[in-house]
């Protein structure tokens, strides 16, 4: 079995009702660990190695937040430059991570529509995560397609919880190493290995 770490990071999670529902459906899965941290580290003060040992402990390494203007928010790039440090997580000594995985959990307004080339925003939310994807590949880490959940401002209280279920399935998956590498050629998004859930 995998052990799976939520780096989660969402500063107004009040006002986000899918993300508060992805957060109660995988703190169900057995495996897993939610860090939330905004909630550990409110002034900001980032435990540099609190966060190297569970990212150590770890196989698995999620990003879960919200898709803020094309990226995430701030809390997360403060975490990687101050946590994957040189000769740690990449360099010539640096093989702490190498061999994890590590993917991106994202929930964005628009449409998947508006992530084309002839889309409102122009380019696909997997290049929009190229930065990440890269992080990944200098640390030695396996990339994984990202779980996107699309047009959270129009969704019923049952599509949110038919993505919490998938979601929850999804980590299961991880956690029980089910998927096999050539799961995830010609994917683009790791929801479409879970069967659309009856709404």
């Amino acid at each position: 079995m995998a052990k799976v770490l939520i780096q989660f990071a969402h500063p107004t999670l009040s006002k986000s009702s899918i993300q508060k529902t992805l957060e109660t459906y995988c703190r169900k899965v057995k495996g897993v660990t939610f860090n939330d941290l905004y909630e550990y580290y409110p002034d900001l003060y980032i435990d540099v190695k609190r966060e190297q040992k569970l990212l150590a402990q770890h196989d698995i390494i999620i990003f879960q937040h919200p898709f803020y203007w094309y990226s995430s928010p701030p809390i997360l790039k403060q975490w990687q430059d101050l946590v994957l440090e040189y000769n740690w997580a990449y360099g010539p000594e640096g093989t702490a991570l190498a061999g994890k995985k590590i993917l991106n959990a994202i929930s964005c307004g628009g449409g998947r529509e508006a992530y084309k080339e002839t889309g409102y925003n122009r380019f696909p939310v997997t290049q929009f995560l190229l930065p990440f994807n890269q992080t990944a590949h200098l640390c030695k880490m396996e990339y994984l397609p990202p779980f996107v959940v699309h047009e959270t401002y129009n969704m019923s209280d049952e599509m949110i919880k038919n993505y919490g279920e998938r979601y929850a399935s999804i980590l299961t998956s991880l956690v029980n190493d089910e998927f096999q590498a050539e799961h995830f050629q010609g994917v683009e998004y790791i929801n479409e290995l879970v069967p659309a859930l009856q709404v």
